[in-house]
């Protein structure tokens, strides 16, 4: 019972302080994240297993069932969701958030209670076995009313970091959709080699055909057989290789996609211009050192120094504390009632001297700040560089491209014109097989020209951190 009412007191103190202290509260509670749904449908099989411990054992587990193919917007849907190293980046920022909540409760007193239930006697050796029980129980209230400055600068901290891991998963998402978006490009060319390359083996098996029918009615030789026969090897080992950097590409974007250990993808939007930019190189300048997330990043880490500099600094000033107590202590069976007494005081300290070790963190936080600027000034170097270089690959890539297009159709002419002459007699081996391999290198300069042209777009995109990026 007496210690009942000692919960119940303890119980009414922290109701009391909620009264008193509403605006702490409410202070303290963070904000909820709102959750943006995405109206691009992806196939629920191609999500990974949701334990991030599967480990499997079986050929079977890992053996790859089938090929999905898949559009650019479902790959950079299937990042969003499933990539491993944004998911750490949004645990990090979860744990900031927690790290936050942990100093903000600086803000509030510290409430306890403890209690002691005895029974003491006299000795077993002694013939009297006189005996008391007694119960003790206290409830403590500490709040710290003046710390120098120590309390906020570790909240203010604190909120800096947070806002730096908030940057740190806005600049994880706009890295993993540039690799997701090179990756898709890079899968597409692999395609498109594995298709040009195919059409080269069946132009090689063609003139193949035709030395031999040649051959045969007396009016060819056995040097054009070999030549064509020489061509169709090269054109069947170039088709091998593009098989394997195809797999190669698509095993690549599953691992950043984090796909399912049994399905394979491949590209299912055909190779076509992305899109142009419509800003000049210094407005895309511009316009990147006030999107890109790297720069406040490199300001926010500059803002945690300073506070760390002002705690340091605040071991130093005095530290003054509310202290109160309330006690209560029956001794049963003593035909006393309950005795119960309390005490409330201020308690303050100053270090008058620590050897200057809070100095010294002090300017270690200086010297940090220092770092984060000259970081800041080589970020905002790097970032006008970037934008300067992918401008640059972004018109040179659209002038090739035109080019490209161009040289294609000049290189099907030239192949019809060389296989008339050649059927016609007027023309040699040696000049159709020039003519395809003309052919087929054409088709690749001009995929080539067009997927370095969205490689340099998704590049400035990310570069300048435009809506088109997002």
């Amino acid at each position: 019972m007496n210690f009942s009412l000692l919960f119940v007191h303890s119980i009414w103190v922290g109701v009391a302080f909620a009264i008193l202290f509403p605006a702490l509260v409410s202070a303290v509670t963070p904000p909820k994240p709102q959750n943006n749904s995405s109206t691009v449908q992806v196939p629920d099989y191609l999500n990974p297993n949701p334990n991030p411990l599967q480990f499997p054992t079986k050929p079977q587990e890992v053996r790859i069932q089938g090929t999905v193919p898949i559009t650019l917007a479902q790959a950079l849907e299937l990042a969003r969701r499933n990539n491993r190293d944004l998911q750490v980046a949004i645990l990090q920022l979860e744990r900031s958030r927690s790290a936050l909540r942990e100093s903000q409760a600086a803000l509030f007193p510290t409430l306890g209670i403890n209690s002691n239930l005895t029974n003491s006697g006299n000795g077993f050796t002694n013939n009297s076995s006189q005996s008391s029980t007694s119960f003790n129980g206290s409830a403590q209230l500490n709040y710290n009313l003046y710390t120098s400055g120590n309390r906020q600068a570790a909240i203010q901290a604190a909120e800096e970091q947070l806002r730096a891991d908030e940057l740190n998963v806005e600049s994880q998402s706009l890295i993993i959709r540039l690799n997701a978006t090179t990756q898709y490009y890079n899968l597409q060319q692999a395609d498109e080699q594995v298709r040009i390359n195919r059409a080269a083996v069946q132009n090689a098996q063609a003139s193949l055909r035709d030395t031999q029918a040649r051959e045969q009615a007396g009016v060819g030789t056995r040097f054009d057989v070999l030549q064509a026969q020489v061509n169709l090897a090269n054109a069947q080992q170039q088709l091998t290789n593009a098989i394997s950097q195809q797999q190669i590409a698509r095993r690549q974007l599953a691992t950043t996609l984090s796909l399912s250990q049994s399905v394979d993808i491949s590209t299912a939007d055909p190779v076509q211009l992305a899109g142009l930019w419509p800003q000049t190189v210094e407005q895309s300048i511009v316009q990147a050192f006030q999107n890109r997330p790297e720069l406040q990043q490199q300001l926010a880490q500059r803002n945690i120094s300073e506070q760390q500099r002002r705690q340091a600094l605040s071991q130093l000033g005095p530290q003054i504390s509310l202290v109160g107590n309330y006690n209560l202590l029956d001794r049963y069976d003593d035909g006393v009632s309950i005795t119960d007494g309390y005490s409330v005081g201020l308690q303050g300290n100053l270090t008058l001297f620590d050897g200057g070790a809070a100095r010294a963190r002090a300017a270690q936080s200086r010297t940090n700040i220092a770092i984060a600027e000259s970081q800041f000034a080589t970020q905002r170097d790097q970032i006008r560089f970037d934008v300067e270089q992918f401008y640059s690959q972004l018109q040179s890539n659209l002038n090739n491209v035109q080019t490209s297009s161009v040289a294609l159709n000049q290189a099907r002419e030239a192949l019809n014109l060389a296989r008339l002459r050649f059927q016609a007699g007027v023309g040699t081996q040696t000049e159709v097989i020039s003519a395809e391999n003309d052919l087929t290198r054409a088709e690749g300069n001009r995929v080539t020209a067009i997927l370095d042209y969205n490689r340099a777009l998704a590049n400035l995109q990310r570069s300048v951190t435009s809506r088109g990026s997002r």
